[in-house]
Order: C-alpha cells, then structure tokens, then sequence
C-alpha cells in the first residue's frame, strides 16, 4: 500500500492517497477507541513479539553523565534531519529508513517509554506531489500551446516551497500513522511555529497537549508549520525548488526537549556525529563524548545535502538543551549498516555518534589510552632486550614487596564478592570466587612465572628468523616483531594481570587491559605496580588499564586502535566477543571441554590419580577435566569402582552419558548434553567401545582444548596422539598440564583453540609477528628481467644467534 502510495504513477495524487488516507483515518480511530489509560505500560505485542514493560522512572534536572545511563531514559525526543528523510535525489521520501526509524521507535514505546518525533521532510513530500502535478498541467498546456519559454516561466511559483510543504505535510503524516498502526501505536500530528513559543498561553496549550498525548500512549510527531513561516532566503538545496528554511526543526527539537522535561534527545542527521578534522579528511577522528567549552576542539564540515541547520545548528541546539537537563546523542540515520538499529543501539548505551556530557572524567578516554599504549609500545619494542627483562624482574620483585599491600586489596574484592559489604551487594558462583582469591603461594608463583619470562624475553624481539641473498648486495631478513597493541578482557582473575603485563612487556606490545568489577581493588594495586617497573625505562604509558564505563562490545568495535583481542574468562565471555568483535581478531577459546579416555589396558595404579588431579586440583580451570571416556571392558572392574569410590569422596557430581546410563539399573542423572563444560566438581562420564570410538567422540562433542589417553599399550598411545585434533594432547598425564607455566613459557595469555598464528598455551611466542627487510644498493625490478643484467640468487644464508646469557 504504501509503495502505491508514494510512486509517481499517472493516476492524480488526490485519487490514489484518498483511499489510503481514509483506511489510516479509520485505523487510527479504532486504535484509540482501543486506549485505554488504566491499560497502558502493559504487556503488548506487535508482529506477534510480546514486549513487556521497562520499569522507568527518573526524576528530571540533571542531564546522564555516561552513556551506560542512557537505558534509563523514560522520555526520549528523536530529531529526524532533512538528509534521513529524503531520498539521496533529493525528491521525495526515503520509505526503507522512515519504516526502520518508525519500528525502533515503536519497540521502544513498547517498552514503556514516552517516545516523540520532530520530523522534517513536508517540503520534499510535497515537491514529488507537485512537481508531478507540474508536469501533467504542462504536458495539457503544450498540447494548447507551441511556446516553451513561457512555460520556462511558470516552472517556478514564487511560494513553491510553502505550497510543498502545505501540499506534503499531510501526506508526510498519513505515511507515519500507516506505518505506526502496522504496530498497533497511534500518533498525532502538533505544527508549530516560533510564535507558539513565544505566546505563553499558547505554550501552555502546547505543553498540555503533549502531555495529554502521552498519557494516552500517543506518539506526538512535531514539525514547523512551514506553509505559514515567515519566507526563507532563496537557496539551493533542492534543486530547482526554493526550499523554506528546517533548521528550526534542531532548535524546535532542543526546545521541546527542555520544556518537556525530556531524558534524552537524539539528533540524527547524515554524519556520525562530530569529528576533531573536517569530516572526511585524513586525520578526522569522531569524537566519542563532547563537552561544554570543547567547541574550538571540533571543525565543522559543509552542511548536509538537503536542510539549513548544519552541524553548528546542532550542536549550539544540544548544548542548550544539555543546559536545560536533557542529554543529547548526535548520529548518523543514514548509514545503511547501522540506521537500522541506531536508535535502539543509542538507548542501549553504546558507543554511537557524539553523547553530550557535562561531567568529564577524571582520566583519559578509552582512545587517549588506546594511542598510549600503540605510542608507548612502539617505544617498549626500541629497547634492548636487557632493558625489558629488567622492566619484568622488577615487576616480579615488586609482587612479592608489596604483598601486603596487594592482599589486602584483594581481601576487599572478596568480601564484595561474597555480600559481606553494605554498600556493594554482589554475589558469585564459587568457582569464580576461587579465580578471584590471591594468596601468598599464587604471588610467589607469579613472581617465579615472570622472571622465566624475562629469561625468554632475551631472544624475543628482533629476532632473525631467516636471510637470503635475493642478489649481489642485496638481502632480506625476516624478523619477530610485536604484533601491535593487545586488548585483553579478563573475568574474576587478578593474577591475570602482571602474567599478561609481564607477556607484554618481554614482545614489546602496548597493552590494554579490562579487568572486571568484582576484581576493580586488586587490578588497580596490580596495574600501578606494572607502571612503576615500566617507569624505571620510561615505557610506563605501554600497559593502560581501562577503568572508564566501556562496554566490552564497544572496544571491540575500536579495530583503529587495537590488533589482537585476547579474552580471559568464561566461555560465554569468549564467545560474546568473538560475536562484537568485526575486524579485529580473537585469540583465545570459547569452551574448555576436555576429555579423558581411559583404555582397556590402562594401569590401576595411574588412573584415579589423573583424574583425581584433573578433575578435583582445580576444576574451575579450563583445563579441568569435564568428560570422563571408559573403555567397555572396564565396566563393572575393580578399576572402574576405585574410580567411582574416589570421585564420591571428592564429592564429584556425576552425570550418566546415554551409553553409559543403559548399563546400569540406577544411573546418576542423565547428561543433559555432551558438550557441557561444567567449571565444578561435576564430571560426565560415557562408555566408548574402542580407542576410534573414543576420537571420533572427541572430535564431535569436544572444544578441541586438552585431551588425554590413559593406557600402557604405547601403540594405542600414539595413534591417539596422532590422531586426535586438539591443541593439546597428553599421554598418562593430567590435563592440567595445558598451562603456559607448566610448558615453562613463565606464563600464557591464555589458552588458543584456533587453527592460525597461535595454539594451545599461548606465551611469548605467541604475542610476535613478523617483519621483512630488504637492504639494496640501487636495485630497481627491471635489472632483472630477460634482458636485464642481474639474475636472482635465493641462496640461504646463516642466521645469527644472539647470546641469551
């Protein structure tokens, strides 16, 4: 219906939107002899999704000071630009961004927000409308007349632009209620000029319509009543048609955001927001949070493409009503990849276009210590590799030092943890409390840890990995090289920090780190220690803890900034920010799913003390134990119920897999699923038929992390080795081995599961790439072409070694 509504057929306009006009009349009609005060904020529906009330309530005054708060805005004013609603030829109105606008909004009234709309696009409505009109009366005249120069003439009416808006304006909001009923909201149509404003009772008139409005679930849609203003100077913004000035739609929707009281106001227009540089140019940088008094910080670009205000409307627009107490985001409505859900994205609290703010935060934004670290990683990455591993002892020292110091800290983050503090109520799962917990044996473990490091840190980077003589007096080498600047996002793991610190430090990485909350007292402790071993070198901004309020999918989205993205934490974690993370890569694993396959020839002696060790040392580790796979023969053996004995007095939860529960007349609870990593003393156990059935198990069910055979045949042994696909894969060992300490690589930034670059425990190694450098004598490609006078060589030359003493 609607594209026969807003195509340039034949047929007279008036004809084809009757019909339409009058089936939205009805609709709307019935739609509000369906509201019901006493029934709004109830659950509803649309395209059959029931939405279910936010409860919000917020008093007004003070405008948010983070983006984090914006989801608690109850009454939200959304400014569509000019550029949104038009179409890019300028004529007529862009229906796919209208219906993705109209359906954020409508998801959010849905909510129980209080949802309004300034809107333009009357003008360019009404020119499609008329400008057809033009041309049928036109195409009637010349079949009356021969002169062309007198219809040239006529081509322009001195008030064109208020006939377009007169003549789209309704159109315009027939449109808007056709599209709003499509999700059972009905909206109402307010055109205002100055005058209303200035006219005290008729600001109260306006005021008390809004709000009457509202109350009844209402989405009032607000334009300037641009048929009756005051003419604007002539312009060009739509070709060939005078257009009357819109940009009082930015100061109208800052004005009506103040008088009403409003949470948030969000402007979109045809930019992401305000840039530092001219938009477009090298050097332009959006700028994330503007403040009052940071005006001569930004550079105003050219105006959009259709519309009077430009950006410097807008922002003079924000900070007035900022000063009124609305917040207010300025963002782009017409980028295809995020208009359809830009709206929602920014109530959500993420990181879209410019948050006006009038709190500043204490320390550097999140960018600021994204180009510290890239500027201090540069420096860390010059320094001889003496200096690093001094950088590295010192930090080991001062873990042990400051151990007071960092305990304490520590002692803090667990009784918040575990409720024992009045103010921060928080509870966590047991496992993670025990990740949380530092103690003297784990700082001592650390310092050991990372002076293995710094040992390792001495033929690191820089390192020659290859030369070739590629001609006479010209040769390449390939050398490490620090892979950039590391984000690593951990969970519930202090010691976490000066593991990854001390990684960073010996491959000369700049490093982001985002700890979180519940461990805020011990990684803040931890970080300023790193930055006191860094300082002794001048290195001290390479390592940046994030304490600001930034999402994790927001950094994510800093691909600029940051090269590799390490997460440290549960699998959910790991697999939200391989999920938000588009274009920058992820090191790490989703899931730790390890298995054990215990043979038919297996030693009594060995088996309960390697799953003993690797499902009750630790099992809140990733690399614990969580499918137990036994042979067949084995059932109902002395073997298998030493087993059973040891992991009931460990006090292990057991769940039957569906082989496993057919043998028995009282099995445990059945395994809901295989693939379960359970973080506790919980372990599934499954009956295999042979060492194959074991692999092929794996290999369906496992996260391809550690897995283990226990059995004397060295055959079956080895063909387990070879062909089970995992990172890592032991023999009679426990599965707690997969560990960067335990490899000796001093420590890991965690454990990969991915086929490229790095797998399994991932150390020093792991952090490095590599660089070519070619050194020449005047050599240009065309010396050696058929004719040329030099021929290519390729001889392998000697590398150096570098003393590691």
């Amino acid at each position: 219906m609607l594209s026969q509504v807003c195509s340039s057929g034949s047929q007279p306009f008036r004809q084809r939107l009757l019909p339409w006009v009058q089936s939205t009349a009805l609709s709307r009609s019935r739609a509000t002899d369906r509201v019901q005060p006493s029934a709004i904020r109830h659950v509803r529906s649309w395209s059959n999704i029931p939405f279910i009330t936010v409860p919000l309530s917020r008093t007004h005054g003070k405008s948010f000071a983070h983006r984090s708060e914006l989801k608690h805005a109850k009454r939200i004013v959304v400014k569509l630009g000019s550029a949104v609603v038009t179409r890019g030829d300028e004529c007529g109105l862009a229906l796919g961004r209208l219906a993705s606008i109209v359906e954020q909004v409508s998801v959010l009234q849905n909510q129980g927000r209080e949802m309004m709309l300034v809107t333009s696009g009357a003008v360019a409505f009404g020119k499609q409308r008329l400008r057809h009109e033009i041309l049928l009366s036109q195409s009637v005249r010349q079949a009356l007349h021969s002169g062309q120069n007198q219809l040239k003439e006529m081509a322009i009416p001195v008030l064109e632009a208020r006939a377009c808006a007169a003549a789209g304006q309704s159109g315009l909001m027939a449109l808007y209620e056709a599209m709003f009923t499509q999700y059972s909201i009905c909206a109402a149509q307010i055109l205002v000029t100055n005058l209303d404003f200035h006219d005290e009772q008729k600001r109260r008139n306006l005021n008390g319509t809004l709000h009457e409005l509202l109350r009844m679930n209402i989405v009032p849609i607000v334009n300037t009543n641009d048929a009756v203003v005051p003419p604007a100077e002539p312009n060009s913004d739509l070709q060939g048609v005078n257009v009357i000035s819109v940009k009082d739609n930015d100061s109208l929707a800052a004005r009506l955001a103040v008088e009403m009281k409003t949470d948030l106001l969000i402007v979109l227009s045809d930019v992401e927001g305000l840039f530092d540089s001219p938009p477009g140019s090298d050097d332009a940088k959006l700028i994330d949070i503007f403040y009052p008094g940071d005006q001569q910080s930004v550079t105003f670009g050219t105006k959009s493409r259709v519309g009077m205000g430009g950006m410097e409307a807008k922002v003079k627009a924000a900070l007035w009503a900022l000063q009124g107490g609305t917040s207010v985001v300025i963002a782009n409505g017409t980028h295809p990849k995020v208009s359809g859900h830009v709206i929602t994205d920014i109530v959500e609290g993420k990181k879209v276009g410019t948050f006006f703010s009038e709190v500043k935060p204490a320390g550097p934004t999140v960018e600021q210590q994204g180009e510290m670290a890239r500027s201090g990683g540069r420096m860390l990455a010059t320094l001889e590799p003496e200096q690093r591993a001094e950088i590295i002892h010192h930090l080991a020292d001062l873990l042990t030092d400051q151990r007071d110091e960092i305990l304490l800290a520590n002692k803090k983050d667990l009784e918040e943890a575990e409720g024992k503090d009045q103010v921060i109520r928080r509870r966590l799962a047991a496992p993670l409390l025990k990740r949380l917990s530092l103690s003297t044996s784990k700082l001592n473990s650390l310092a050991i840890g990372l002076r293995q490091i710094a040992a390792s840190s001495q033929d690191s980077v820089g390192r020659v990995l290859r030369r070739t003589r590629i001609a006479k007096n010209l040769e390449l080498e390939q050398v490490a090289v620090p892979i950039g600047v590391l984000l690593v996002i951990f969970e519930s793991r202090p010691d976490c920090l000066p593991q990854v610190a001390a990684l960073a430090i010996a491959s000369g990485n700049g490093l982001l780190l985002k700890g979180g909350k519940e461990a805020t007292h011990s990684n803040r402790i931890l970080h300023l220690l790193a930055q006191e071993a860094l300082s002794i070198h001048g290195v001290k901004e390479a390592i940046q803890l994030v304490n600001t309020r930034e999402e994790v999918e927001d950094l994510c989205r800093l691909d600029k900034m940051i090269d590799l993205i390490i997460p440290r934490g549960s699998s959910q974690l790991v697999r939200d920010i391989q999920k938000a993370a588009k274009g920058i890569p992820v090191m790490g694993h989703s899931e730790g799913i390890c298995h054990m396959y215990v043979d038919s020839e297996a030693s009594v002696d060995k088996v309960t003390r390697l799953v003993r060790d690797s499902k009750c040392e630790y099992p809140a580790a990733c690399n614990a134990l969580e499918t137990l796979l036994i042979h067949r023969d084995l059932l109902r053996t002395p073997l298998f119920d030493q087993i059973i004995d040891m992991l009931r007095v460990e006090q292990v939860k057991i769940h039957a897999g569906p082989k496993f529960a057919s043998y028995l007349t009282f099995s445990p609870s059945e395994v809901k699923s295989l693939r379960t990593e359970y973080g506790d003393l919980e372990l599934c156990i499954e009956v295999v038929d042979s060492v194959q059935e074991a692999i092929d198990h794996i290999h369906k069910y496992g996260s391809s992390h550690t897995d283990v055979i226990v059995t004397e045949n060295e055959k079956t042994a080895e063909f387990f080795l070879q062909h089970v696909d995992s990172a890592c894969v032991f023999w009679n060992a426990s599965t707690r081995f997969s560990d960067g300490y335990r490899f000796g690589l001093g420590a890991e930034v965690g454990i990969s599961t991915s086929r490229i670059h790095a797998r399994g425990p991932v150390g020093l190694e792991g952090l490095l790439t590599t660089k070519w450098l070619l050194r020449g004598q005047d050599h240009v490609v065309s010396d050696f072409s058929e004719h040329g006078s030099l021929k290519y060589l390729h001889e392998n030359l000697p590398v150096p070694q570098r003393n590691t003493n």
